[in-house]
């Protein structure tokens, strides 16, 4: 998928918004674990009630890799099930995968070949070589750690040498690697008064924007400092919409809970665009 493909979903449905299906079995509705695949049978449901209002899904991998084969297995068919029921619909593998170029080929080959994603989340750590193996599958993704929304940012991400912040280093550097249609980067929305400056060194790509909603950032901010002319954002909302409902209307829940974030978001896209 090209960025002006993803643009054009997001131009129908007016909406930029990813849903995050970090689908912990411990809080899942009870109900459901009398099911076969209790992971698979909860997120299927999310995506049936929330498939219209979003742009992109994002399994969190650690939620899956927990439960071992059994939870690979869950990832599979859901991913499975978006490509046979909403091909039009962008799936973001949240790996945050990061080696050597090797082991880097496998990882790639994993998520592009084996599970069909198109996109995955990347560490930069280590440098190009561990990243530019991705690339080499035409019409797939790399999503860059750039500045994250967690406490422990402020550990690296803000180093300062020359006037120049670690995260700004990462950025300006790994911009050579991609382009805009196989690179985005992974900016945290609570930190979203520095979207203004990450926008001045990469104008044109898209950002995956985590943070809204449970851990309080501000979609009015993101918008206001983020988009671009084709948007260039694709916010994450997790928690907040997955775990709307507890009961047996959970995604009733979850659809009412989209379509408030969808709702804020037409708003902001005809006001800023």
């Amino acid at each position: 998928m090209t960025s002006a493909e993803l643009f054009n979903q997001i131009k129908a449905k007016k909406s930029f918004l990813c849903i995050g299906l970090d689908t912990d079995i411990q809080k899942i509705p009870r109900q459901l674990l009398d099911t076969t695949d209790p992971i698979f049978a909860f997120n299927k449901e999310i995506i049936d009630a929330t498939h219209d209002l979003a742009v992109a899904y994002k399994p969190n991998l650690a939620f899956y890799e927990s439960l071992g084969v059994n939870g690979w297995n869950s990832l599979e068919k859901t991913v499975n099930y978006i490509r046979y029921n909403y091909p039009d619909l962008f799936i973001i593998a949240d790996a945050k995968r990061g080696d050597i170029g090797n082991t880097s080929n496998l990882y790639a080959r994993a998520f592009f070949d084996a599970m069909d994603f198109d996109a995955v989340t990347v560490a930069p750590y280590m440098g190009e070589d561990s990243v530019t193996p991705f690339f080499t599958y035409v019409g797939k993704w790399v999503i860059l750690l750039a500045l994250t929304s967690n406490k422990g940012a402020d550990d690296f991400q803000y180093m300062t040498e020359n006037n120049e912040k670690l995260f700004e280093r990462v950025i300006k550097t790994s911009a050579k690697w991609g382009n805009e249609d196989n690179m985005m980067y992974v900016v945290g929305a609570t930190r979203a008064e520095m979207l203004a400056d990450i926008r001045k060194i990469i104008p044109n790509h898209f950002l995956l924007v985590p943070g809204v909603g449970a851990q309080g950032g501000s979609l009015e901010e993101v918008a206001k400092n983020g988009l671009n002319k084709q948007c260039g954002l694709l916010v994450n909302s997790s928690r907040q919409i997955i775990y709307a409902g507890k009961d047996e209307k959970f995604a009733e829940k979850a659809r009412e809970a989209a379509l408030e974030v969808r709702d804020e978001m037409a708003g902001l896209l005809e006001k800023y665009l």
